[in-house]
This record gives C-alpha cells, structure tokens and sequence, in this order.
C-alpha cells in the first residue's frame, strides 16, 4: 500500500529530523516509488535538511559506484564545505574561551583576532594550537586521518599562507581527487581513504558536522539503477551500469550501514529505488536474505501503510488520497 509523497516526508521531518536525529540519533529508510516519486521525496529532503541545519548529500548510483564505500565517502565529501565547517569550529572555540570573533565569518585569521582581543599574536597561536590539540585531535570519534585533515584545515583558516599546497591536498584527499599520497605526509596522513577505513570516515564526518554546528547529515541515495539490466549497445558512456554481482555488493553496503547505525551520529540515511527493487527476482531485495531480512515486516497491517517502517512505497502527489479510494490490498514488503 502506498503513501503520498508529503505525507511520509512530514512524518520524517516530524518524527526523526526535528528530534531524533537532531539529538544525535541514525536512521537508514528505503523508498519505493517511480521516477516522479523519487523526485518530489529527494526535493522534499532536501528542503527539511536545509530548514533544520542539516548537511545534505544526495548520491545517484547511475554515477557514482555504491557497491564500493570509499566511492560513496568520496561523493558525499565533494558535496560539503569543508573550509565553512572548519571556520564554524573554530568559532565556537574560540567564542567558548571568551574571544571575539570578527562580524565577517571569514576573517578568522590570527591576526585579525589578536587585534580584536588585544592579545599578542604568538600567544593566541599557542592558546588555539592547545585548543585544537585536546578538542579536536583528542576527540577518539573520530579517524585519526580525519582528525589530523581537520586540524590542517582549521590551520588553514587562522593563517592561509601555512603550508597552503598541504591545505589543498588535504581538500583533495578527502574527495577522493589526490593522485599523489606524498601531498598529504605533511599533515602526517600516510594512507588513502579506501574501502577498509571509508566507513570510519563517514562516521567521523557525522561527528564533525555536529562539533561545528550543524544538526547531522541528511544522505539519499538512489540505487534504482542498481535493478535495471541494461544492454552493454544500449548503455551510455558516461553512466554507471551494475552487474548482477555488483548490485548484491551495493546490497551488502547498505546492510552494512543499517548494522552500523549506532557508529553514525545525526545521520538519516534514504535509500531511494524503483518499483523493481520489489520485484525483479535476479537484482531485487529479495535475492539478496541479508538486507531484506533487515527491512521486511513480517507483521503488518493489510490495510493502513506505516510511515516509520524500515521500507515504505510512496508515489507523487501533493493532496491527501480519499477516504473511499482507500480500498484493502495484498502488500509484500512493509505495505509495499
């Protein structure tokens, strides 16, 4: 059975964004709906993140690989301003220890602060580098290559010209767009970020997004390209098809991520797919036990959908259905 689009959104919104996952909270929820159902769900997310403080991040399996977890990290990095999240710590640190800040966000240089709080420069340095040395790199939450990105960036606020080839790498290394690991040693980081640590790094991102002020991260991925068998003379050159392997590692990524929503912190996950998620019997959520396990009720009711179920079938739509259009219907999945 399905649910109108505004409907579920405003049980989401009020229900998990406004509380829940405010409060540091993780939710992982699958949608299925077609093409224009998809849309109106990602534009209504959209719209709830940016009105509660969240960070939004949407990531398309047509072209981004989701079977792998460091692609995914990589994506959702090249969507967040790092240097805005990093100016944004840095003044709820310095304001916690009784600074001024400037009235523009982006003059946080050392200079500017010293002369705002008549403080000698040198001394203010030493004071800040002790600040980001017990709050941020002692803050175990996180990755120690995160942390060590995080405090190269924070560096990078308070004086531009340190080192600012490592500034930039860093950056790039987070996206996934250094092709050098030598930029980043300066930083004293010595590996990529790779499918054996990407999921660490994500839970560090939830976290930092919280120390510097936002209310969590709101993600949406769309694997409805994960279901569809294309045809290698049908496929187009710059779009991400998936084999049938493939698509039951995509899967696994998300088991994973359901199994792992005690590690995210602030973090509401949609996982957006098409109506053959249901029911195609080589690339569906059947065919893979391990990840519809997680999500199928086996107790539901035949005639009412339930919004807070871990699978939900929602279509377009912005008016309520009728009382008598709501007619008793078999469901397989959550309603579905």
């Amino acid at each position: 059975m399905e649910m109108r689009a505004p409907a579920w959104l405003e049980v989401v919104r009020r229900e998990y964004l406004d509380e829940f996952i405010r409060e540091g909270g993780a939710a992982v929820k699958f949608v299925v709906s077609d093409t224009a159902g998809r849309a109106e769900v990602r534009e209504g997310l959209c719209a709830a993140a940016a009105q509660g403080g969240f960070q939004f991040a949407f990531v398309d399996a047509a072209s981004t690989k989701v079977q792998m977890i460091d692609k995914l990290f990589h994506e959702i990095a090249r969507q967040v301003d790092w240097d805005a999240l990093a100016r944004a710590f840095l003044g709820r640190l310095l304001v916690e220890n009784g600074y001024r800040l400037p009235a523009e966000p982006r003059e946080l240089g050392l200079r500017t602060i010293a002369e705002l709080n008549d403080v000698p420069e040198p001394q203010l340095r030493l004071q800040v580098s002790r600040w980001l040395w017990d709050r941020l790199f002692r803050d175990y939450a996180m990755s120690q290559e995160f942390r060590l990105a995080q405090v190269r960036l924070c560096r990078a606020q308070l004086d531009p010209d340190d080192e600012p080839l490592v500034t930039v790498a860093t950056r790039e290394w987070l996206r996934g767009e250094l092709r050098l690991l030598s930029g980043v040693k300066r930083a004293l980081i010595f590996q990529k970020i790779a499918r054996h640590n990407a999921r660490h790094m994500l839970a560090s991102l939830t976290h930092w997004l919280r120390l510097a002020g936002s209310s969590g991260l709101v993600l949406i991925l769309d694997i409805s390209r994960c279901a569809l068998a294309v045809r290698p003379s049908e496929r187009e050159a710059d779009s991400v098809y998936y084999s049938t392997p493939a698509t039951l590692d995509a899967y696994e990524v998300l088991r994973q991520m359901i199994d792992g929503t005690d590690e995210l912190e602030g973090c509401y996950v949609s996982v957006l797919a098409g109506v053959e998620f249901l029911i195609d019997e080589r690339r569906g959520l059947r065919r893979y036990d391990a990840l519809y396990l997680r999500v199928a009720d086996e107790v539901r009711d035949r005639y009412r959908p339930n919004p807070l179920a871990a699978l939900v079938r929602v279509r377009a739509g912005r008016a309520p259905p009728s009382a008598s259009s709501q007619q008793p219907t078999d469901v397989e999945v959550n309603g579905a």
